[in-house]
């Protein structure tokens, strides 16, 4: 447990620098610390989004509901679709066991073109579209085109088929208008080893050229390592390369394992305890992207009509963070 005043004081800096509605990560050692930033924030007219493992999320001001939130973390904002499931790669922490040999489950053009005319009504500003590997879909440029026709776009991809019918896919992509198409690559570290041991000997290089490629290509190219607590990367390293790659210090995106898939360690997911973010997959709706396997985080088997789906996503997030305030509440400072 840290020191409570000690940990006032790193509330006051830390949330006293952050813009209105604007949110940052408070790291916490247990449950007990929890409760102090829990207390300190229901005080202070601030909110705990969010808890973690090893941080808690704090947002500067007061959300009592789901609409108070910004218009960026809003439940639908952002809209995931897994087109497929199945990988080139058998990454060991990856989040939903893709591989190889994993069931395809793709989601068709056509199904993702349904979807898409639900979009806008439901308030979706941005569209991820992931996997597995995403350039392994063979309608992959319709459906890039298709989402980028509703809202900017981002593809992840491992960046390792840019060859042959892969490259001839990027090329095709070109035609979509360049700035509603991004491609955010996974580097996890800023040298071979690290990469390589969880994602196979030789991805890294490859995940290099990928993004040089991207870039050639005239794509906006966004960067993301995965950092696993028990052997994190040299972060401040992978920026200088990430920089030398000409790619904006901004899109280097840094995330946390999850205990999720494959992943046999990392943070602990839940509807309590994670931002929704909404993500459709050829199984159904879910939570999050990160739990897309996961039965707990299953909310509807249709995926159609999706705005009532929507709408209980909002209205259940919106009853755990009345929960968590009623809790700060039960914790009075005196």
């Amino acid at each position: 447990m840290v020191n409570a005043a000690t940990l006032a004081i790193r509330l006051v800096e830390a949330v006293g620098a952050t813009a209105a509605g604007g949110s940052t990560l408070i790291e916490v050692d247990g449950p007990q610390d929890v409760e102090v930033v829990a207390r300190w924030c229901a005080g202070t007219g601030n909110t705990v989004l969010a808890v973690h493992d090893t941080a808690v999320e704090v947002v500067r001001g007061r959300i009592t509901d789901a609409a108070s939130l910004p218009p960026d973390r809003m439940p639908g904002s952002r809209l995931w679709l897994y087109t497929n499931f199945h990988c080139n790669l058998a990454c060991d922490y990856c989040c939903v066991s893709s591989s190889p040999r994993a069931d395809p489950r793709t989601l068709s053009a056509t199904v993702v073109e349904g979807v898409l005319t639900e979009a806008v009504d439901i308030g979706v500003r941005e569209i991820y579209l992931t996997g597995g590997e995403p350039f392994l879909h063979p309608d992959l440029v319709t459906i890039v085109a298709a989402s980028a026709a509703v809202a900017p776009t981002v593809v992840l991809t491992n960046g390792m088929l840019f060859r042959g019918r892969g490259l001839a896919m990027l090329e095709a992509m070109r035609a979509v208008p360049r700035e509603r198409v991004a491609l955010q690559i996974s580097l996890d570290s800023p040298t071979p080893d690290l990469h390589d041991l969880h994602r196979g000997v030789g991805s890294w290089a490859r995940a290099r050229a990928g993004i040089e490629q991207a870039r050639s290509s005239g794509f906006r190219v966004r960067v993301a390592a995965t950092v696993d607590p028990d052997s994190p990367a040299d972060l401040l390293a992978l920026s200088a390369l990430v920089a030398d790659l000409g790619v904006a210090a901004a899109d280097l995106v840094v995330r946390p394992l999850a205990a999720q898939g494959a992943a046999t360690h990392g943070i602990a997911i839940s509807r309590a305890t994670v931002v929704p973010e909404v993500c459709l997959t050829s199984d159904g709706v879910w939570w999050h992207p990160v739990a897309a396997t996961d039965p707990a985080m299953l909310v509807d088997r249709r995926l159609r009509p999706l705005a009532p789906t929507v709408q209980r996503i909002r209205e259940e997030f919106a009853g755990y963070r009345r929960d968590l305030d009623l809790l700060a509440r039960a914790f009075p400072c005196a």
